[in-house]
């Protein structure tokens, strides 16, 4: 654990056991999200690099407009 994480801790522990809960379920739901996060962009990558191969051989092979100009 690193030392400021440790001061955290230390902190936390002298507040009143709601507030500790409180910060506690914060904390919680916030490492829950990083891995939900991690596992959305680990699964897309894949298709991203796919889209990236299929928009570059669109551009090799002259499919794609240089210019696009909007009248308005």
């Amino acid at each position: 654990m690193t030392e400021l994480l440790e001061r955290a801790i230390a902190k936390l522990k002298t507040l009143p056991a709601r507030e500790q809960d409180a910060i506690a379920a914060m904390i919680l739901e916030e490492l829950e999200d990083e891995i939900k996060w991690d596992a959305a962009f680990a699964s897309s990558h894949n298709a991203l690099a796919k889209l990236a191969t299929d928009a570059m051989a669109e551009y090799k092979a002259g499919k794609v407009l240089d210019d696009i100009r909007c009248n308005g």
